[in-house]
């Protein structure tokens, strides 16, 4: 029985756990009231105008003028259903920006967690090291960003509770921020159909109280931070050789890079987003930053999209202070 009222529930009138739940469900309940009520009007006059001209009635049937060529009965009936429209799209847009593309807050605590979806399951990472396999647990209250990319085919990441869904493809990087404001197990799915146990694919976000939440972190087991494993990653591959600020070939400095503008050879600009990291890694020659020559090696099928995502915490965590003694260290483990 509490099976069938879970399932029922989750149907019809699933939690709103996180902060977004409450604007989308505000959205979506005056949709459903204003189609309601316009479906309400087309089928009350539809009923009316049935019995009054149905066959054999005695009613006047010679058309008025009145409806032909009235062009004021065009714009009253037009313009205000265009405003309604425009209404919605407006109100719609401004949530899926709040959402998708949230605006910077000086001083917000985001805690960011790697996410790889890939047949059948959800691998996620968190920045102290601990990994979980299709179970998220997070701190209720603090905002938490994810970073979301695919290892084959496109998923897609839903949370009825949360009210967030987000594509996750291949070679590319897509994320959500959200804060959940209430603690419990909450379904996860994958939205997009990607093959044969496409239906196995879920899990459960876990949403602890803070103190709880802390006592979980201090009983797993951790490794390295994704930046630290990063760090290393760097070495192994050998862009300390290069990038190093003791290196002798010419080769951007890395050091504060992330999200600073680029300008590139072709006369354009990008943002050092990690989007555009991961494809200078992959794709080296797609976009060369002006300056420099076109002489990166490809590590494309060379690294797994698990190490690309902890090369980018490590080149996310650079500062200008930071860079200072590490490639002293580093150019001594160049190839």
């Amino acid at each position: 029985m509490a099976a069938d009222q879970d399932r029922w529930q989750l149907l019809l009138f699933p939690d709103a756990a996180s902060s977004v739940a409450g604007s989308v469900d505000t959205l979506f309940w005056t949709m459903v009231v204003v189609c309601g009520l316009i479906v309400v009007l087309v089928f009350t006059l539809l009923l009316v105008f049935s019995v009054r001209y149905r066959a054999g009635a005695r009613v006047d049937r010679t058309p008025s003028p009145k409806l032909f060529n009235n062009r004021w009965l065009e714009i009253g009936w037009t313009l205000p259903v265009l405003a309604g429209f425009l209404v919605f799209f407006g109100w719609g847009a401004a949530l899926y920006v709040d959402i998708f593309d949230p605006p910077a807050r000086d001083g917000e605590d985001v805690r960011q967690v790697n996410v790889i979806g890939k047949q059948w399951m959800w691998k996620f990472q968190h920045p102290e090291g601990i990994r979980e396999i299709n179970n998220l647990h997070l701190p209720v209250g603090q905002t938490v960003e994810l970073r979301l990319t695919s290892q084959d085919v496109i998923h897609s990441f839903f949370v009825p509770a949360f009210r967030i869904k987000q594509d996750v493809l291949p070679q590319r990087y897509t994320r959500l921020r959200f804060t959940p404001v209430k603690t419990g197990r909450f379904d996860l799915f994958c939205a997009e159909y990607c093959g044969l146990s496409h239906s196995g694919m879920v899990g459960k976000v876990v949403v602890m109280a803070p103190e709880r939440y802390q006592a979980w972190l201090e009983r797993r087991d951790r490794g390295e931070s994704p930046a630290r494993e990063g760090e290393r990653l760097f070495r192994q591959y050998g862009c300390s050789g290069c990038h190093g600020a003791a290196s002798r070939v010419n080769a951007p400095d890395l050091a504060g890079l992330y999200g600073k503008p680029v300008p590139l050879e072709s006369g354009d600009t990008v943002t050092a987003d990690a989007q555009y990291l991961r494809d200078s890694v992959m794709f080296p020659s797609r976009q060369v930053a002006a300056g420099y020559p076109d002489i990166m090696p490809s590590f494309k099928d060379q690294i797994s999209e698990e190490d690309l995502l902890k090369l980018l915490a490590y080149l996310q965590s650079l500062d200008e202070s930071s860079w200072a003694d590490a490639p002293r260290q580093q150019e001594t483990d160049a190839p």
